[in-house]
């Protein structure tokens, strides 16, 4: 299996982590491999962490740094499921907020659903009333 799989869905990409550890070594992979991600156009990057139990500094880094450049574009990093490990060292380093943190992909994917359904809603409703204005 690879360290990294890219799954493409709708409007955003899914990257699955597949590493028990992710240290500083398969930071800077992961980093070239989310540029790469960012490079096509996508805005949205859903991380799928269920497989790893730990990330070193350096790999939270790497998140925080692309997390920055996304959000400069109307990005976000969704993260699914980080290990106990990683969900302290992220609370630890006070960087958890910044993220949007899931128990599933499942409901990553969903919140994406939402966040469309939302603003199509938000579109419409001021489309009519735009209308009604005239």
């Amino acid at each position: 299996m690879e360290e990294f799989q890219r799954q493409i869905a709708n409007d955003f990409i899914i990257e699955r982590v597949n590493l028990e550890q992710a240290t500083i070594s398969e930071a800077v992979r992961f980093k070239k491999h989310l540029e790469t991600d960012i490079s096509l156009g996508y805005n949205i990057i859903i991380i799928d962490m269920s497989n790893c139990n730990s990330m070193d500094p350096a790999f939270i880094g790497v998140l925080v740094v692309t997390l920055k450049q996304l959000m400069r574009n109307g990005g976000s990093i969704k993260i699914v499921k980080p290990g106990m490990f990683s969900k302290s060292m992220l609370n630890l380093t006070g960087t958890i907020e910044k993220f949007e943190l899931y128990e599933s992909l499942e409901n990553a994917m969903a919140s994406m659903i939402i966040k469309e359904q939302r603003i199509a809603e938000f579109s419409n409703q001021g489309l009519d009333r735009l209308a009604l204005a005239q």
